[in-house]
């Protein structure tokens, strides 16, 4: 027989308010044995401090132990959850986020039907733990990601294969906790967790997870990202970034790591980065800005979209790029700037062509409080023709880059 879901509730502040005035209220679908997600959220929400109002909401479904087996695979089956989201409709909730990490090992694709699933049945919008991960790797081009899990051993390495074929390969540099029980993992030292961390970190990786909504990982992951300067993804952290994303609250809240503070932003790039991309069928697009509160500057980029087979420059620091002829150009016009080819006048330094690749090239400036904040770049691999249409696509990508810029600071 399944237990009959329990809710509970509470009241915060945030940075947006709806247009209606009322609170954003975030619907959480919780594993009934977690005794850290709750108090995290309520911590994380009450230290965001400013205008309006946002309220969690939670319903628990039974979750008691994580093993690779039939049983423990039923405790995630669709109907209890589909229960428990449609109580949480009742409270007129603007999300609804399956508080679990379960897709991480069950499957991305069973997470993604559990979403359209809860949507189709209370119109709500959904997420899950494992694909707010996900889209945090997204946001920041992370491909490469260090694991600190709690699970067992087997439980790991699936978690890693799963990853992998979401094109964001994992490493267990970092031995998992070897526990089971689901209400164990919260016992587990904040201390221990932070070891745990470091060890992933080491190696090539753009990133380290703490993988489970039981762990407590939220309270280290801005002091640990100072210390490795790397970033530290924490499940629950994620699953509040993106339910207040989908919400409409706009997160930008500082000291709990980079995600909560400049995730938003980051997300908003790549989604103007991938339709850039697609309009005008280049090869690569990137977007680079000086914003040091949001740890942005423009020698890395904020964010980049490219072709299969075409090489990421996202970490790539190698040019000096207010030295660029391109760019000192742009900060003197102000206008974009449309390159065929590089025959004339602004010649790109070589390193341009022979480092990123590039022969032929739009520049759109971004410009903040009258100074040239940023930039907007699309690259061909070929010299190349740019019609009307692809300068009108960089012209509506430009603008969506100040409305982001506006609307997030």
């Amino acid at each position: 027989m399944t237990t009959p879901p329990t809710t509970s509730t509470m009241t915060t502040a945030l940075t947006c308010a709806k247009p209606d005035g009322l609170p954003h209220r975030l619907g959480m679908l919780t594993p009934s044995s977690n005794t850290c997600l709750e108090p995290v959220t309520y911590r994380l929400l009450g230290t965001t401090g400013a205008d309006a109002r946002v309220t969690a909401h939670f319903a628990r479904v039974p979750v008691t132990r994580i093993v690779l087996d039939d049983g423990c695979d039923a405790q995630f089956d669709t109907a209890p959850m589909l229960a428990a989201a449609r109580q949480l409709a009742d409270a007129k909730v603007d999300v609804i986020a399956w508080n679990g990490t379960s897709g991480s090992w069950l499957g991305v694709d069973r997470d993604r039907a559990l979403c359209a699933a809860i949507t189709e049945a209370t119109g709500v919008p959904a997420t899950t733990s494992t694909l707010a991960l996900l889209d945090a790797c997204a946001a920041y081009g992370v491909t490469r990601l260090g694991l600190a899990l709690p699970y067992t051993r087997d439980v790991a390495e699936r978690i890693a294969a799963t990853y992998a074929k979401e094109g964001v390969v994992c490493t267990l540099a970092a031995e998992p906790f070897g526990i089971s029980d689901n209400e164990a993992f919260a016992r587990v030292p904040e201390g221990e967790v932070a070891r745990q961390v470091r060890g992933a970190a080491r190696g090539d990786a753009h990133a380290v997870a703490v993988v489970c909504t039981n762990v407590h990982g939220a309270g280290v992951a801005e002091q640990l990202e100072q210390e490795l300067k790397l970033l530290v993804f924490d499940s629950v952290t994620a699953t509040l970034w993106k339910s207040l994303d989908l919400a409409g609250a706009a997160p930008a809240v500082p000291g709990h790591g980079d995600l909560l503070r400049t995730g938003s932003l980051r997300a908003r790039f790549q989604e103007v980065l991938a339709d850039l991309l697609a309009a005008t069928g280049a090869d690569r697009a990137t977007f680079r800005v000086d914003l040091p509160e949001h740890g942005l500057h423009v020698d890395l980029t904020a964010g980049e979209a490219h072709r299969e087979g075409v090489r990421s420059i996202r970490r790539d620091a190698s040019l000096d790029q207010r030295r660029l002829n391109t760019v000192e150009w742009l900060e003197r016009n102000r206008t974009p700037l449309v390159q065929p080819h590089f025959e004339a006048i602004p010649h790109p330094p070589q390193a341009l062509i022979d480092v990123y690749g590039v022969h032929a090239q739009m520049l759109g400036p971004v410009e903040r409080d009258g100074a040239l904040a940023g930039w907007l770049s699309v690259h061909s691999m070929e010299e190349r023709g740019w019609s009307d249409a692809d300068t009108a696509a960089l012209s509506a990508a430009t603008a969506r880059i100040h409305s982001a810029l506006d609307h997030r600071l």
